[in-house]
C-alpha cells in the first residue's frame, strides 16, 4: 500500500510548483525510457543528452522513493512499481498534448489520415464511434486500413496505426493503450452437447475453430495447437469474423476477443486462457505532431480507454 501511495503522489502533488516542474519533465523522461527500453533510444526520441535524461529518470525516482527501472547491461526493464506507475504517466502526458493542443489556432482540420488497424477493431469498436469525430472534424478524411499484414507505419504505408504486437523497429512513436482480452467462446447449443462429455477439462472431445496455415504464427493458432496435440481442427479459417460466425453456427470452440463474442451472444468456456494482447498506438514519430494525425490518435486513444472493461473482459 505504501508504494501505491508514493507511485500516486506523481498526480495528486502536482500543485506543488516543484515537482510539476518535475513532473513535467520527468515523467516524460520515464515513459521514453519505459517505452524503448534503453537510454540512448529513449535521449534520441527526446532529442536530449543521455546523461540529462539519466539524471531525470535517477530524480523521479528518487522523488518517488521507488526504484522505476531494473538496470542491466542490455536496456532498462521496469519494475513491479514502474509498471503501475506508466498508466499514470500516460494521463500527464495526454493532458500535456490536449494543453499543447488548445494553444493552436482552432482552425478547421483539413486532409486525409491513413489509419491501419486490425479488422475486427475497425468493425466493431472505431467505426461504431467515428461520427463522433466527423462531426468534430467534418472536412477531414479517414482512410482505414485492414489489411496490417502488409502495412508498416514506418513505411508511411499509413500516418498511425492500433496494432496489438509491439514494433521492434522503425521512427516510430508508440503508447499502450490497453489489453484486448480473449476467451475461449462456443455457442449455448455446443456447451448444451458437451456438459454430457466426460472430458470437459481436456478439451480432448472437442472440434476447434482455428487459424490458416497463414496465421499460424498468431497466439491464439499457436493455442489451439498445443491443445490439439495432432490432432485435425473442425475448419480453419482467415479472419475473426468467421471464426465467430463457426463457434455460432455450433461447429466448436474458437478463441475470440471478449468484446467481440459477448456481441454474438457466445457463451464463455474459459476467460483466462493467458494470450491478452496490448493495444498500441503507433504513428510516424516526424508526424506526431501534426494536428490533424494528433487529433486522430487522441481520438482513438480515448475511445480505447473508455472502452478498456469491455476489450479486456471485465
Amino acid at each position: 500500500m505504501k508504494k501505491l501511495e508514493n507511485s500516486e503522489n506523481l498526480v495528486s502533488n502536482i500543485g506543488n510548483q516543484n515537482l510539476q516542474k518535475l513532473v513535467w519533465d520527468d515523467a516524460r523522461a520515464f515513459l521514453a525510457v519505459a517505452r524503448t527500453g534503453t537510454l540512448s533510444a529513449a535521449a534520441s526520441s527526446l532529442n536530449i543528452g543521455i546523461a540529462t535524461l539519466s539524471r531525470r529518470v535517477d530524480r523521479l525516482e528518487e522523488a518517488l522513493g521507488i526504484p522505476l527501472f531494473i538496470r542491466q547491461q542490455s536496456g532498462y526493464q521496469l519494475t513491479e512499481d514502474g509498471t503501475n506507475l506508466v498508466e499514470k504517466a500516460e494521463e500527464l502526458e495526454a493532458a500535456a498534448i490536449a494543453f499543447s493542443m488548445g494553444g493552436m489556432a482552432q482552425t478547421q482540420l483539413t486532409g486525409k489520415v491513413r489509419l491501419a488497424t486490425a479488422e475486427n477493431l475497425a468493425s466493431d469498436l472505431i467505426v461504431p464511434a467515428l461520427h463522433q469525430f466527423n462531426e468534430k472534424h467534418p472536412s477531414l478524411m479517414i482512410e482505414i486500413i485492414t489489411d496490417v499484414s502488409t502495412v508498416n507505419v514506418h513505411r508511411r504505408d499509413a500516418d498511425l496505426a492500433i496494432r496489438m504486437v509491439k514494433p521492434e523497429r522503425g521512427n516510430v512513436t508508440l503508447r499502450r493503450l490497453g489489453i484486448l482480452g480473449y476467451g475461449l467462446y462456443a455457442s449455448a447449443d455446443y456447451v448444451q452437447k458437451r456438459q454430457a462429455s466426460d472430458n470437459l477439462g481436456s478439451y480432448e472431445t472437442d472440434q476447434f475453430i482455428t487459424w490458416g496455415e497463414v496465421q499460424a504464427h498468431l497466439p491464439a493458432a499457436q493455442w489451439v495447437e498445443r491443445i490439439l496435440r495432432g490432432r485435425q481442427p473442425a475448419i480453419t479459417t482467415t479472419s475473426l469474423s468467421t471464426q465467430i460466425a463457426a463457434a455460432s453456427a455450433g461447429l466448436g470452440l474458437a478463441l475470440i476477443p471478449h468484446f467481440l463474442a459477448k456481441k454474438a451472444n457466445l457463451v464463455c468456456i474459459d476467460s483466462d486462457i493467458g494470450i491478452d494482447q496490448p493495444i498500441y498506438l503507433v504513428i510516424q514519430s516526424d508526424l506526431a505532431q501534426s494536428r490533424r494525425i494528433r487529433a486522430l490518435a487522441d481520438f482513438l486513444a480515448e475511445l480505447v480507454v473508455d472502452n478498456r472493461h469491455s476489450l479486456r473482459g471485465y
